[in-house]
């Protein structure tokens, strides 16, 4: 027997590790958009070396076949977050190209070409009509003046084949999720109005459809403004389902006559609508769904005989399923796990065999530089129990000295109604593998854990996400697992801001990144897209109330209390939280002498896809925690420029 290789030893935060930025980028294959055609399964695929754009593919028997080759984009832009891009029928797809915003249509393995005119409009969540030779869509018409700050109209439009579009209906604020009855005769679709976002209070709607296309006598079947409606789908024999969470949870329910629930559960069958498009469900046949939902932030995945109430689990190695489509005898699903990327898999009903159809990392490093996370829960703020998961730090080569606890790494997701999930994910254990411990909290306001949980950030939004972090940290460090000098807040967008509050209103963390986030909520309010223009007033308070909570919760407006070195990214592109709010934080802090960074970024919005942005970005964020807890490597050269440095190791 040989002995195994010795460990070696050194500081936590500086491990040498095969996980690098470049394998970070090139692994960062996004999967989403899962579709069944037939026998085929479609779904979109990032690429991050072709600037980020989206690409169409089709599982053909055995053989994956490219739908839409450079230059063409799949994206949709409606509501900035977009989702929904793309529909199959039979050999045609149509969809929305990102550089035009308008659609096309592919025929086979014809060219695709455009089929709309050029103007200002952009559209998503796609049907086909094809009785009447059209698509059902979402239209999001922008002003033909840019500058007027006009906010869009949205509407369900009809799109012809020929390129005539006819608004269906409208008056509402926002619309999503037109289905057409298998018969044809009856469509059915989501509104909601300001100031509520979707997961608040939608409504379902349901017309019939006249001779003419139009639509007759629409009727509201259920929801509200305290009621969050979500995924209607018509089953094989004509009756509607949805999603609501009217007892608290986002349950199933049929309307047959009345409303009734099918599967009364304290779990999740849904996720918030940030993106159009989703599904957590589908008809195996008439009389048999196969779902996945949410337990306490883990996914399960099942079949329901329609009656019986009771869901019979189908193995699976999943504890993350963010997609679920169904086809002939078989399930489509996209999913993940601690030791498992985000991958497409294909469940055949008859047996249970899986097969991965497509890998979001192609090539994985050794699993002994794999950190498997700790699901934890821990007291949070108002007495509630916050959840997280903890990534301790490992690397199969390497050890800390003796007594010294590791740096960690506490994330805020974004959202904020977002939920942090346990999937593999190379960027998270670009840092594990490095000596550094990463907790990922389920802050109160996440989604995954029922209404009530998620109400807790109503009106305290900078103050319960806060308070959750900050109370992980700290109960990491009295569980002596992270060491108390070396803790580090980072988020992105929602989890900028609840980063920027964390430093600027507690005594907790000694570093700080925010990724393209909220400094401003005045300004937020005031530069934000139509989607979210009102989101504060859940989130904080309702104008004028709000005006004076702006201040004390604006993190721009307290910058006289940040004393922890930070480092911002921003793409210059970024509509959703613009690029003046990081300047004017990089500004503030580079006036009062604290060391600080600033990265940047053309051609990049909201969420970062460049392969090279991946790498700048990592690189540089991982430079300037270890120059400031004076671990870096003098002889290497900066990736970014650090003011106000005065001195520091």
């Amino acid at each position: 027997m040989t002995n195994p290789t010795p460990l070696q030893t050194a500081p936590s935060g500086t491990w040498p590790s095969p996980i690098g930025a470049a394998m970070v980028a090139a692994g960062a294959t996004p999967l989403s958009s899962l579709a069944v055609q037939g026998l085929d399964i479609l779904w979109l695929a990032g690429r991050a070396s072709e600037a980020g754009r989206s690409t169409l593919l089709r599982l053909v028997g055995q053989r994956t076949d490219e739908l839409t080759p450079l230059p063409l984009n799949v994206r949709s832009r409606v509501h900035e977050y977009g989702g929904g891009a793309y529909v199959a029928d039979g050999d045609t797809v149509f969809f929305s190209h990102a550089a035009d915003n308008r659609l096309y249509r592919k025929d086979g393995d014809a060219q695709a070409v455009p089929f709309t005119a050029e103007g200002r409009q952009r559209f998503a969540d796609f049907i086909v009509d094809r009785a009447r030779g059209r698509l059902v869509a979402v239209r999001e018409q922008h002003p033909d003046d840019p500058a007027s700050h006009a906010q869009p109209e949205n509407t369900l439009c009809a799109v012809g084949f020929d390129g005539s579009e006819t608004v269906l209906a409208h008056g509402h604020d926002f619309y999503s999720s037109p289905r057409l009855s298998p018969d044809g005769r009856r469509l059915a679709w989501l509104t909601w109005d300001h100031p509520r976002m979707p997961w608040q209070g939608t409504e379902l709607w349901l017309a019939d459809i006249a001779a003419d296309g139009t639509l007759a006598a629409p009727v509201l079947v259920a929801g509200g403004p305290e009621e969050s409606v979500c995924q209607p789908e018509w089953s094989p024999d004509g009756r509607l389902y949805f999603v609501s969470d009217r007892t608290g949870w986002w349950n199933l329910y049929r309307l047959d006559g009345a409303i009734e629930a099918i599967c009364p559960l304290e779990a999740e069958f849904a996720g918030p609508h940030w993106t159009f498009g989703n599904s957590m469900y589908g008809f195996i046949s008439a009389g048999e769904i196969a779902c996945t939902w949410i337990e306490q932030g883990v996914s399960r995945l099942g079949r329901l005989v329609i009656g019986s109430a009771k869901l019979q689990p189908i193995a699976n190695p999943y504890q993350e399923i963010r997609e679920l489509r169904t086809g002939a005898g078989f399930i489509a699903l996209l999913g993940g796990s601690p030791t498992i990327p985000a991958e497409i898999a294909r469940i055949d009903l008859s047996n249970g065999e899986l097969q991965v159809l497509a890998r979001s990392i192609d090539t994985l490093p050794d699993v002994g530089y794999l950190s498997v996370p700790e699901s934890i829960s821990y007291p949070g703020a108002g007495g509630r129990t916050a959840h997280a998961f903890f990534y301790p730090p490992h690397n199969r080569d390497m050890r800390a000295p003796a007594g010294e606890k590791p740096p960690v790494i506490v994330i805020g997701h974004g959202g904020p109604t977002g939920m942090a999930a346990s999937t593999l994910k190379l960027a998270t254990q670009f840092w594990t593998s490095r000596g550094f411990g990463v907790l990922d909290v389920n802050y109160g306001g996440s989604t995954g854990f029922g209404r009530t949980y998620r109400d807790a950030l109503k009106g305290q939004w900078g103050v319960v996400d806060v308070e959750d972090c900050v109370a992980g940290a700290r109960w990491l460090v009295d569980a002596g697992r992270a060491d108390g000098d070396r803790l580090i807040i980072r988020g992105s967008s929602a989890g900028g801001y609840t980063t920027l509050c964390a430093l600027a209103f507690h005594d907790v963390f000694r570093l700080g990144a925010s990724y393209y986030g909220v400094a401003d909520l005045q300004g937020l309010d005031d530069d934000s897209h139509k989607f979210e223009s009102h989101y504060n007033e859940y989130l904080i308070a309702p104008q004028p109330l709000a005006r004076q909570v702006y201040l004390e919760r604006s993190p721009s407006h307290h910058a006289d209390r940040l004393a922890c070195p930070m480092i911002f990214f921003q793409g210059l592109d970024d509509k959703v939280v613009p690029p003046q709010q990081s300047e004017s934080m990089v500004k503030a802090l580079r006036q009062r002498g604290v060391p600080v960074a600033y990265v940047e970024l053309e051609g990049e919005g909201h969420g970062f896809r460049k392969a090279e942005t991946i790498v700048r970005t990592l690189e540089a964020e991982l430079y300037f925690y270890q120059r400031m807890f004076g671990l870096h490597d003098a002889a290497a050269p900066a990736p970014v420029e650090i003011h106000n440095l005065d001195g520091r190791a």
